[in-house]
């Protein structure tokens, strides 16, 4: 009997952690949203996206440049094999619109976005300048949470964008250039197999990938305790989390949006 107990309250305390930080985190959310009727802190957005920008762009470009050279290299050598070379732009701006941009946006924006959030609002947590915001009467989460959350989706939006451009680019200097592919069957065949649908969906995964890294950082840096060693932990994480969600949030869109290609 004693041993039931003790393996009983041992599973209730392992369980308990995790369901408080889900309460506190959906509290957030609700906080977050009720934030939003509130006069917005423009400064604070403008400030803190220029900052995302510069930590988020460098990956951006590291990343995405030889994940086109190395996916449309492979596609290209496929449709020459199969005697299809002339459609390669139809297959370029299907990987870069759907895949490709929405890959390395959720890399970037968990790797680099988010962390730099957490590592921000974690600092100012255990510097005690949350409390003193609270004691002053200004609300950390209408002056601090949102301006950052909308600076991710903001953040992310425009990375897609870059990446999906960059991808469409290299693919079209990469393949015309060297490997010999016609310019003209190359823009020709671009929307051939990408339309609207599939560009609203690679939108709507950059917004939903900005808004869960955001929502993320934000928890993680608002509840880090244990000093320098928290905030590190808390990073560390962020990523791991906002990694998880981000490609289950994509496996959710790319099944909606392959539903919507195969009706169009």
């Amino acid at each position: 009997m004693t041993t039931k107990t003790g393996v009983s309250d041992y599973l209730s305390k392992r369980l308990t952690g995790p369901m408080i930080a889900l309460g506190g985190f959906f509290k957030m959310c609700v906080l977050t949203t009720k934030a939003l009727a509130r006069p917005f802190e423009w400064k604070e957005f403008i400030q803190f996206s220029w900052f995302l920008m510069t930590v988020a762009m460098l990956p951006t470009f590291a990343m995405s440049i030889p994940l086109t050279v190395l996916i449309i290299f492979i596609f290209n050598l496929l449709l020459q094999e199969l005697g299809a070379a002339d459609v390669s732009g139809a297959g370029a701006a299907l990987a870069s619109v759907t895949q490709l941009g929405p890959l390395v946006t959720v890399l970037v924006v968990a790797g680099a976005g988010s962390t730099a959030i957490c590592a921000d609002l974690g600092a100012r947590t255990i510097r005690e300048e949350i409390d003193a915001l609270e004691v002053l009467g200004i609300d950390p989460i209408h002056r601090l949470v949102v301006p950052r959350v909308f600076a991710s989706v903001l953040v992310a939006v425009l990375l897609n964008g870059a990446v999906i451009t960059i991808g469409l680019v290299g693919s079209f200097i990469f393949g015309v250039g060297l490997q010999n592919i016609s310019a003209g069957a190359y823009l020709q065949t671009l929307t051939l197999v990408t339309g609207l649908p599939e560009v609203i969906i690679s939108i709507a995964k950059a917004v939903a990938f900005g808004l869960i890294a955001g929502l993320v950082g934000c928890y993680r840096g608002l509840t880090v305790g244990g000093g320098a060693k928290g905030v590190g932990i808390a990073v560390n994480e962020t990523l791991v989390l906002c990694v998880v969600a981000l490609f289950a949030v994509n496996v959710i869109f790319t099944t909606i949006g392959v539903r919507f290609g195969t009706g169009r």
